[in-house]
Order: structure tokens, then sequence, then C-alpha cells
């Protein structure tokens, strides 16, 4: 019963959904103010949801029917899956594992994959642009994001995400050795949620859509969610390991300060698009290969010469 719970309600569906909502609200309200503009009311992004969900599903003739539809329900599992494996209010997981860190970075893998298939199988000539933009995007900030996410991995000792909490939970001030990570983990995540500057895989300037060109109804709403949810996703991934403090056992408080540091993620996350104007894929690629992925090294390094010399 308390699986099903845990899947269903708390820190599952329900709560991601809600969540994802209320991210994509304080990200849409904070953008427009940065620009001037007074933004969406509170119910916009339920509104939204709610009448692509009413909207008839539309399936292009050559499109392949069963990846068509399978795409944005994997995508949206994977997600979901994801949070079971990441400490929020408390030092533990609900279902942590020695290993559980290669699992989360997996699971928040398999979206990009899908936006790929569902984007080339949709057959349409924008969508797979997108789709290979998106898949093209992929190589290029995940090696980044994995080194910075395993380096504090690597200074605690374990491969469980839980292990890295306690470990950084145990000693508050090593955190501070992973702000460079923290901000490689900004800049990956902008990619992973495909955000500006890196929302070229679906750059409506260029390609309408890009990879959801050929999506509507609630196959549509079903990727908007997938995005919502990856980044409630993405920013507890950060909090738990580049912001380890402030756990409680008491819920409430716990629960309170674990919002406040995702609140605060996506805040620096729609600072971020309001700076920046939209790279090109090849910019995009060079960017992550030739400076941040070398940066991504150098904390890494600090990592092994932390472990092997200072803090024997």
């Amino acid at each position: 019963m308390f699986a099903l719970y845990s899947i269903l309600i708390y820190p599952g569906f329900l709560f991601l959904f809600l969540g994802g909502f209320l991210m994509e609200y304080i990200d849409r309200k904070l953008y427009a103010r940065l620009q001037n503009r007074v933004g969406p009311p509170w119910f916009q992004p339920l509104a939204d949801f709610i009448k692509l969900a009413g909207k008839e599903n539309v399936i292009p003739e050559e499109a392949n029917p069963n990846v068509f539809k399978l795409m944005p329900i994997l995508s949206l599992a994977s997600a979901v899956t994801a949070i079971l494996y990441i400490p929020l209010i408390h030092t533990k997981s609900l279902y942590y594992f020695s290993g559980d860190i290669i699992v989360i970075l997996y699971l928040l893998t398999v979206p990009a994959i899908t936006f790929f298939l569902g984007g080339w199988y949709s057959t349409s000539l924008y969508s797979k642009i997108g789709a290979v933009r998106a898949l093209t995007q992929l190589f290029a900030y995940e090696v980044p994001l994995f080194i910075a996410i395993l380096s504090p991995a690597v200074l605690a000792d374990t491969w469980s995400l839980t292990g890295v909490v306690e470990f950084y939970n145990a000693h508050p001030w090593y955190w501070c050795f992973n702000l460079v990570g923290f901000g490689i983990g900004i800049i990956a995540m902008l990619g992973k949620l495909e955000k500006v500057p890196f929302d070229i895989p679906e750059a409506e300037t260029e390609i309408v859509a890009g990879t959801f060109t050929e999506y509507s109804g609630r196959f549509y709403a079903l990727f908007r969610l997938t995005l919502n949810i990856e980044t409630v996703v993405g920013a507890s991934l950060l909090a738990a390991v580049f912001l380890p403090f402030g756990l409680q056992h008491d819920p409430v408080i716990g629960f309170a300060i674990y919002m406040v540091k995702v609140i605060f993620i996506v805040a620096i996350l729609s600072l971020s698009r309001t700076i920046f104007a939209r790279f090109r894929i090849d910019q995009m690629i060079d960017f992550c290969w030739k400076y941040l992925s070398p940066i991504a090294f150098l904390q890494l390094l600090i990592t092994l010469i932390l472990k092997g010399f200072v803090l024997r």
C-alpha cells in the first residue's frame, strides 16, 4: 500500500503533476516580469494542459502509430520514476540502493531519447530536423552533466545518491567544493529541458515546433507535462547533490526547505533564459565540448585532489 501511495501520490505522480504546473507558472511569471510583462495567471499551465487533453489526437498517415503513441507515455513514466530515488526532505530516498545515482541519470536521459524517436517516426521534415537536433544536443550536454553529478559522488566515495547526501549532511562545508559543478548542472539542465539558449530542437522561428510538430491533443499534453515534471526532478537532483543542507526529520520544515531550494533553482533557470539568446546547434556543441566539459573535468580533478591529499 505504501509503494502504491509513493508512486501515485507523494513523491510520485500527483505531487509531480501539481509541482510541475507550479514550477511552470513560476518560470513563466518570472520570465515575463524580467521582460517587463505581466505574465500568465496562476491557473494558466493547468488550463493549457486541460485544453490540450481535450483536443483530438491526429496521427500522420505515414507515421509509425505504435511508436508515435508510446513515446509520450514512456517519457512521462521515466521522469516520474526518477523522483523515487532522490532524497527530498530526508537524507534517504524512498528506494535507495548502491548505484542508484546511475539509474537516476539514465531515467533522466530517456525523455530526450523519446523526443528523438517520437519526432523521427512522425516522418515530418520539421519533426525529423528537431529530432536530430534533440539527439545531437543530448550528446553535447550529457557528458558535462554526468561528470558534474558524479564528482560529489567520488568525494563521498559512494554511487548511491542517498550516500552522497548523508556524506555531505555529515560534512556540511564540503558542498562548497562543488560550486563549479553546480554551475555546470544549471547550464546542462537548460539543455535537458530544451530552454533558451538551448531550445534548438523546437525552435519555433526555424522549424515550427521541431520534434513535437506533428503531436497534438493528449499526446502533446503528455510531452509538455514530461518537461514540467522533468523540471521538478532535475531541480530536485541538483538540490540533493549540490545543496544538501536543511534536510529535516520534521516533514513540514523539511518540505518547506526543499521547495525553497527547488524554486531557487527554477528561478536561476528563468534568469538564464532571459539573459541569453538561442544558440545555433554548432555553437551549442562547441560550447559544451570546448568549455563546459573541460570545466567539468576540472571539477573532477579538484575532487580527486581533495580526496587524495586534503581530506584523507
